[in-house]
C-alpha cells in the first residue's frame, strides 16, 4: 500500500504531509527492495542501478556519478560491468538496494530482503543495511519474519498478526514488555507458565503446586488461572540469591547450541521451563532426568493478557509513531 501496489480499504497514506493514497506507484518517491532481487537480467549492474534515474530523464553524467557513488556505498565498485547472473545472492541484493536508493527516495521499503540468503551473508548484509540507513537518514519500512533482524535493525517495531497490530514499541519494549500472549510468544524464546493466583495483592502464585511471587500486584482474584511469561535468560541453575523464586524439577532435555546450552526443566506435569547458560570449557552439564533446582527474580515473570488485544486503530498507530 505504501508503494502503491495495493489500495487500502480504509484510512489514508500520508507522506511528509502529502496524501499519496491514490497516487500511482511511479509518482511516489518511494524505493522498493524485493525479496527476490527483481534485477533486470539483460542489464549490467550499472544499468540496473541507474534505471530509475534514466526513467526520470536525469543527465547521463549525473547518472554515472550517482551509480558509482552507490556502488561504492554497497561495496560493489568493481562490479560495474557484471550482469546479475555473474553475482552471488548477496551481491545481487546489494545491487537491488543501490537501485532503490539511486533516486533519493523519501521512504525505502524492504520486503524480506535477506530471507533468500544464507545465515552468514544475512548477518553481514543486515549490518550494512543498518549502516547505510543511518548514513543516509532515509525513513525505512522493513518487513521480516526474522525476530533477530527486527530487533537489531529497527528503532520501532510493529508486531502484526492476521492483519492486526498487536503492539508498537521499541525493540527493548516489545521484547521485555509484551502486551499480548502473541507478542510474548512470537518475539524471542519464551516460557509460558500456567499459574494459579494465591494472593493477588501480594503477587503470590502457584506453578505446578510450587509457590512463587512476582514484584507487582495481580489484577485477578484468588484461585484464577493466569499465564506468566518468563524469558530463558532470567532463569538460573541453583537456588539463587535470597528472595529469588525457586522451583524444583527434573531435567527434560539438554541442547548444545554453540555459544549457549539450552536446558529444559520439567517442574510439573505439562509445565517445562527453558533456561540458557553460556557455554565455556569447564561447564558441567546436568544429566537427563536429574533432579534440579532453578531460580529467577520476582521481577522476571510478566503476567500476560488473557486474550489477544483488540486491533489498534490508525489514529493510535499514528500517535505511537
Amino acid at each position: 500500500m505504501i508503494a502503491g501496489f495495493e489500495v487500502p480499504t480504509a484510512g489514508s497514506i500520508v507522506l511528509d504531509g502529502t496524501d499519496i493514497t491514490y497516487r500511482p506507484p511511479n509518482r511516489r518517491n518511494v524505493g522498493m527492495v524485493f525479496q527476490s532481487y527483481a534485477l533486470f537480467p539483460n542489464m549490467t549492474v550499472a544499468d540496473n542501478v541507474g534505471f530509475g534515474l534514466r526513467v526520470r530523464k536525469r543527465p547521463a553524467d549525473q547518472i554515472r556519478k550517482r551509480v558509482l557513488e552507490l556502488l561504492d556505498l554497497v561495496h560493489l565498485g568493481d562490479k560495474v560491468s557484471r550482469y546479475p547472473y555473474q553475482l552471488s545472492g548477496g551481491q545481487q541484493q546489494r545491487v537491488a538496494l543501490a537501485r532503490a536508493l539511486a533516486f533519493e527516495p523519501q521512504v525505502l521499503l524492504l520486503d524480506e530482503p535477506l530471507s533468500a540468503l544464507d545465515a552468514k551473508i544475512r548477518v553481514v548484509l543486515r549490518h550494512e543495511i543498518r549502516a547505510i540507513q543511518r548514513q543516509l537518514g532515509i525513513t525505512t519500512v522493513y518487513v521480516t519474519h526474522d525476530q533477530e533482524e527486527a530487533l537489531s535493525l529497527s528503532d520501532r517495531v510493529v508486531v502484526m498478526s492476521e492483519g492486526r497490530i498487536e503492539q508498537v514499541g521499541t525493540p527493548f519494549e516489545v521484547y521485555n514488555f509484551p502486551t499480548t500472549s502473541f507478542v510474548a510468544s512470537f518475539v524471542g524464546t519464551l516460557n509460558v507458565l500456567a499459574a494459579a493466583v494465591v494472593d493477588p495483592l501480594g503477587g503470590r502464585l502457584s506453578v505446578g503446586g510450587q509457590e512463587i511471587r512476582i514484584s507487582r500486584p495481580i489484577e485477578a482474584r484468588a484461585g484464577d488461572q493466569i499465564s506468566l511469561a518468563l524469558r530463558p535468560e532470567m532463569v538460573s541453575l541453583g537456588s539463587g540469591p535470597d528472595g529469588a523464586n525457586v522451583l524444583h524439577g527434573s531435567v527434560a532435555d539438554v541442547s548444545f547450541l554453540g555459544s549457549i546450552v539450552r536446558i529444559r526443566i520439567r517442574v510439573a506435569e505439562g509445565t517445562v521451563v527453558t533456561l540458557d547458560v553460556f557455554n565455556e570449557p569447564t561447564l558441567v552439564l546436568p544429566q537427563q532426568e536429574q533432579s534440579i533446582t532453578i531460580s529467577f527474580p520476582a521481577e522476571g515473570p510478566l503476567v500476560l493478557a488473557s486474550a489477544v488485544a483488540a486491533p489498534m486503530d490508525v489514529d493510535a498507530l499514528e500517535a505511537s509513531l
